[in-house]
């Protein structure tokens, strides 16, 4: 047996506390709370990997404070053991700020009240690598974290889906946001001038975080208990009442201003609702509990999510009695889809509804990129896209296109996209949509690439960017797409070239100083193009624009962008119809393995991205009704009258 070395101890030490970039971000912003911020704003960069600030307006930290700012078991919060019992502050160990300087480069700039500047220091390994430095500075105190685990590489190949943190640290903000009403939350993405987050108001949060059916269907609760022999607590909160319905429990939920969890009352309250709503229904829960700061154990967890609670057993009785008598009362209250009689006039599903549709009855493999999706994922997604409404174009020729999308839209095939219920695919290119007692093949191809184009529109010159992580030549994307080396190809270069300005402002294409495509616009969040596409895409820009006239270069570059984005059929043969042959012939594992997560990619992009964005965006043109876009295949009525012969 030996002792290990301080260095080694620290670091095991440092990723426990600091187990993924969220982590850090939680630490950052209790200790932003503590310090009576009124303001905290977050940035981060590569889902918190390559850089993590959080910046607020609290008191500050003193100068004198700031060697020993980062050494382990460094605290303002409490001096003795004994402090535990009726500890405020979310902090209390002095370990986040240790661990951070061990997996990652901490740079604190801080100033305090009264003082006519702040200080920058820089912190590895629990210390400072230099003394203070004097510098300009806001009121409060801003620490950045950059290349957070550079030093545990396991950790941060586990950790290099970007997107996957991101929205884990904006759900956590989402939930400081909705308990802390007087504190205002930012978070957005570093470069990026729109925040993900940005609330003021406790129902603001929660609509714009969660969606509008959420905050419309919730109820306030409270209870509490003033008997000493028992749990003496005061709760407070919002639940969703009957007429919500979703597939996953949403709780969020403070002790003491604390956000942690607890499973016992998270199962104790779904037990109830499981009794109210109908079967898979989840609910959502926001409480708030107060108890006496020495009935809560809050060193029982590394990370501080977990507490103990001192008669949590008649706590969780009294809280789950609370509900029930809630949600007794509200279902007098609850809302059910009118059917008139004759029966033939009755709708089975809608748009709301989950059940009904094909992959219910329909055993598939799922692919396990796709279970960590959640529907709440595309919530927020559409939540994003109707914080950022169409803004007022910088050309004319943009609102008259706009304008004729408008004047061109099928009233009838508008009511049917905004509301039917997706049922599943019907083959490659179709889809079964059903709309009141009517059912539809639609084509998938024409609805996106109409979608695209009309997103391009409303988002003109104001699209945020996928960045090409390696940016592709022209040249050989042009050549790509002819075949051949020939003229064409140097006269398209010339051309992209010379309009990459315009591209750039207005359509976020990038081609670099060395004439490489380096990055795309984002149409709609949560999607990506297929990249195998990307030749023709260039092709068509330099042969297929109008370069000349205003209005026909913008609407035959969004046209071009509205094909490159439209979900087409991937490449490879669909391994689940006849291209199944293709695979047993060839006997290539691989490539079959490839072709079904493409499929499946597909296939879950047009239900969960594609649907729920033309809900709330697309305006249908009245070419639709009669080229085969959308076709009538059944009639409930028109079914009826053969049945009910037999």
């Amino acid at each position: 047996i030996i002792r290990l070395d301080e260095s080694v101890v620290n670091r095991i030490a440092a990723g426990e506390v600091i187990q993924r970039p969220v982590s850090a971000v939680k630490e950052l912003v209790e200790n932003s709370l503590d310090a009576g911020s009124t303001s905290i704003n977050v940035v981060v960069k590569d889902g918190g990997l390559k850089l993590i600030q959080v910046s607020d307006n609290g008191h500050g930290i003193r100068c004198e404070d700031l060697p020993i700012l980062c050494e382990r078991h460094t605290t303002s919060k409490l001096s003795t053991f004994e402090d535990l019992q009726t500890i405020k502050s979310m902090g209390f160990r002095g370990e986040a700020l240790a661990s951070m300087t061990y997996v990652g480069h901490v740079t604190v700039t801080t100033i305090t009240e009264g003082q006519l500047h702040g200080y920058r220091v820089s912190y590895r390994d629990g210390a400072m690598e230099h003394g203070p430095v004097a510098c300009a500075a806001v009121k409060g105190t801003q620490i950045m974290i950059e290349n957070l685990f550079y030093n545990m590489t396991a950790r941060r190949k586990t950790l290099q889906n970007s997107n996957d943190d991101f929205s884990k640290i904006v759900d956590l903000i989402s939930r400081f946001s909705i308990h802390h009403v007087k504190v205002s939350f930012s978070c957005r993405k570093h470069g990026s001038n729109r925040p993900d987050v940005h609330t003021v108001l406790k129902l603001d949060a929660i609509r714009s975080v969660y969606g509008v059916s959420v905050s419309q269907n919730l109820m306030e609760i409270a209870a509490s208990d003033d008997d000493p022999s028992r749990s003496t607590f005061k709760m407070e909160g919002l639940i969703s009442n009957a007429n919500y319905v979703a597939k996953k429990t949403i709780m969020v939920l403070f002790i003491n201003d604390r956000l942690v969890e607890c499973t016992a009352l998270k199962r104790a309250i779904e037990v109830v609702y499981a009794a109210t709503l109908p079967k898979a229904s989840k609910p959502f829960i926001y409480m708030s509990i107060v108890l006496p700061p020495q009935h809560v154990d809050v060193n029982v967890h590394p990370t501080k999510k977990e507490v103990s609670l001192l008669n949590q057993e008649s706590l969780i009785d009294i809280i789950q009695s609370e509900v029930e008598s809630k949600l007794r009362c509200s279902n007098t209250t609850r809302t059910f889809k009118s059917q008139k009689v004759p029966v033939n006039k009755m709708v089975r599903t809608d748009s709301l509804d989950p059940f009904g549709r094909m992959h219910v009855y329909l055993q598939s493999k799922q692919v396990e990129g796709h279970q960590k999706k959640t529907d709440l994922a595309s919530v927020r997604s559409a939540v994003m896209q109707r914080r950022n409404p169409k803004e007022s174009a910088d050309l004319s020729s943009t609102e008259e296109l706009l304008n004729e999308i408008d004047c061109n839209t099928h009233s009838g095939l508008l009511d049917i996209v905004k509301d039917s219920t997706y049922i599943g695919m019907a083959d490659d290119t179709f889809a079964l949509l059903q709309h009141s007692t009517c059912l539809y093949l639609v084509n998938v191809i024409n609805l996106s690439k109409e979608l695209m184009y009309q997103q391009v529109l409303r988002r003109f010159a104001h699209f945020n960017a996928i960045q090409l992580s390696d940016p592709a030549p022209l040249v050989e994307l042009i050549m790509m797409a002819l075949k051949e080396e020939d003229k064409i190809v140097e006269m398209n270069f010339d051309l992209l070239t010379q309009k990459a300005e315009m591209l750039l402002e207005y359509f976020c294409i990038e081609i670099d100083q060395q004439g490489r495509l380096a990055k795309l616009p984002v149409i709609l969040d949560q999607y990506t193009p297929d990249m195998d596409r990307v030749p023709e895409f260039v092709l068509s820009l330099g042969n297929d624009v109008n370069w000349k006239d205003e209005k026909e270069c913008l609407q035959s570059i969004s046209a071009a962008l509205g094909n490159f984005y439209a979900m087409h059929p991937p490449l490879l043969p669909n391994p689940s119809g006849e291209g199944l042959q293709f695979y047993r012939r060839n006997m290539d594992h691989i490539l079959l393995a490839e072709a079904e997560t493409a499929w499946a990619q597909r296939e879950w992009t047009v239900q969960h991205v594609l649907f729920p964005s033309m809900r709330l965006f697309l305006k249908p043109p009245k070419a639709m009704a009669t080229n085969g876009t959308f076709v009538q295949v059944a009639s409930l009525e028109k079914l009826y009258k053969i049945f009910e012969r037999c």
